[in-house]
C-alpha cells in the first residue's frame, strides 16, 4: 500500500499536478451568514408549491405531475397556460398562486438587492477564492504592510520568481494590488493570527515587515515568533527596516534575523559617488541584476562544519565549488576583504561568497555540512 502512495505521489509530481490545499480559516460560516436572509424566500417557494400541487389535486383531479407543473409555470408566471381543462374554482385558485408567487418573488428580489448592496458576500466570496490559491503556496515570503518598499521589493521579487503574500489593513488593498500586480493579497492586521493564517504562514519561507511605524514592527516580529513555537517548526526568517541604531538593535533583541536602515543604506551610496563620480559599482551592476546568473551571499560557518579551523585554501572552494570568498565578517565584528588562503576559517566566522546561483546552492549544503566532500582529495 505505502509503495502504491509513493508511486502515485512520484508520478503526481512528475505530471505536475497540483493538490487542492484547503485555507487554515474556513469562511463557510461568515457565507452562510450572509445567505441567512434568504432561506424565509425559500420556505415561502417550497410551501406555495406545495400548497399549489395539492390544491390542483383537490380541485380539477390533477396527477401529480401535472398537478407540479402546472403549480410551477403559473408561480413562476411565464404564461404557458392550462395545460388541461380547469374549472372556474381552480382558475380562481391559480389567480391567488400568481399573486403570492409575484409577492415572494418581490420579496426575494428585494433581500438580493440589501445584499448585493451591502457588498459583504460578494467580497468573502472573492477573499475565499484568494484564500484557496494561498493555500497552495510553499516557501512563499509574507510582506507586511505596503508603502514604497512594498512596491520596489514586490518587483524584484516577481522578477527573481519567489512567491509572495502581502498582508495591509488598507481597505481598497483590492484595487492596490491590482495597480501594483500584488498576485496574493490579505486585508487585515499583519501581526494577528488571523492575518497569519490567512497568509499560509505555516508554510512560509519567512517574513518581511516593512511598516514605517516601529511599533508595527515589533508587533509582527513578536507575533511572528510566537506562532513559530505554537507550530513547533524551524525559525522563520525575519527581515525589517529601522531608521535609528536603537531602533535596528530593538527589532534584532526581539528576533529579527536582519534589519536594514534604508536612509543609511542610500547615505552611503551617495557617499561612495560623491568620492569619487566615476566610479561604477560592478556588484550592484551585475550582482543584483535579474538578467545575471552571478549570485552574491553570506554562509555562517557552524562548529560543525568541516572547513572550521582550517585555512582558506585547504578548503579549495575554488577547485571544488567554482566559488570565490571575497569576505570573511569575524564573530568578533572584525571583516577581512579579499582574504588570502593564509586566514583561518573560524566558527562563527560569516563567509562572503560570490558566484553562480547554481554553484553557491551547492556551496552552502557543502559548506554547512559536517563531512568533508571526497572530490577534495583528488585536488
Amino acid at each position: 500500500m505505502k509503495k502504491n502512495e509513493s508511486f502515485l505521489k512520484k508520478l503526481a509530481n512528475f505530471l505536475h499536478w497540483e493538490t487542492s490545499s484547503k485555507p487554515e480559516v474556513d469562511l463557510s460560516p461568515e457565507i452562510w451568514g450572509e445567505l441567512k436572509p434568504f432561506r424565509t424566500p425559500i420556505i415561502l417557494t417550497i410551501l406555495i408549491t406545495l400548497v399549489g400541487t395539492l390544491g390542483y389535486i383537490w380541485i380539477d383531479n390533477f396527477s401529480l405531475m401535472d398537478a407540479l407543473y402546472q403549480t410551477g409555470i403559473t408561480f413562476t408566471t411565464v404564461g404557458f397556460g392550462e395545460i388541461a381543462p380547469i374549472s372556474q374554482l381552480g382558475r380562481i385558485f391559480t389567480l391567488f398562486l400568481i399573486i403570492g408567487g409575484f409577492a415572494i418573488f418581490s420579496y426575494a428580489v428585494g433581500i438580493l438587492v440589501e445584499v448585493i448592496n451591502k457588498g459583504r458576500l460578494l467580497a468573502l466570496f472573492k477573499e475565499n477564492r484568494m484564500l484557496y490559491k494561498i493555500a497552495r503556496l510553499k516557501n512563499h515570503m509574507v510582506i507586511c504592510y505596503h508603502n514604497d518598499y512594498t512596491i520596489n521589493l514586490t518587483k524584484e521579487l516577481r522578477n527573481t520568481q519567489i512567491p509572495f503574500v502581502v498582508i495591509d489593513p488598507s481597505e481598497n488593498l483590492e484595487e492596490i494590488a491590482k495597480k501594483y500586480k500584488y498576485p496574493y493579497f490579505v486585508k487585515g492586521d499583519p501581526h494577528t493570527l488571523l492575518a497569519m493564517k490567512k497568509s499560509h504562514l505555516s508554510s512560509a519561507k519567512g517574513v518581511i515587515t516593512l511598516s514605517n511605524n516601529i511599533p508595527d514592527n515589533i508587533a509582527v516580529i513578536s507575533s511572528v515568533r510566537l506562532y513559530e513555537k505554537d507550530l513547533g517548526r524551524h525559525p522563520y526568517y525575519i527581515l525589517s527596516i529601522a531608521q535609528t541604531d536603537e531602533e535596528i538593535e530593538k527589532l534584532k533583541r526581539l528576533g529579527a534575523n536582519e534589519v536594514l536602515s534604508p536612509t543609511k543604506l542610500v547615505a552611503k551610496r551617495m557617499t561612495a559617488i560623491t568620492v569619487d563620480p566615476d566610479v561604477k559599482n560592478i556588484l550592484e551592476e551585475f550582482v543584483y541584476s535579474v538578467d545575471t546568473p552571478l549570485d552574491l551571499e553570506e554562509i555562517t560557518v557552524s562548529k560543525k562544519s568541516w572547513v572550521a579551523y582550517k585555512k582558506l585554501k585547504e578548503a579549495h572552494l575554488r577547485d571544488l565549488l567554482n566559488v570565490t570568498v571575497v569576505g570573511i565578517k569575524e564573530e568578533n565584528g572584525k571583516f577581512i576583504p579579499v582574504p588570502k588562503g593564509e586566514v583561518t576559517i573560524k566558527p562563527g566566522d560569516v563567509l562572503l561568497v560570490i558566484g553562480t546561483s547554481q554553484d553557491m546552492r551547492k556551496a552552502r549544503k557543502i559548506i554547512r555540512s559536517s563531512k568533508k566532500p571526497k572530490e577534495i582529495d583528488f585536488i
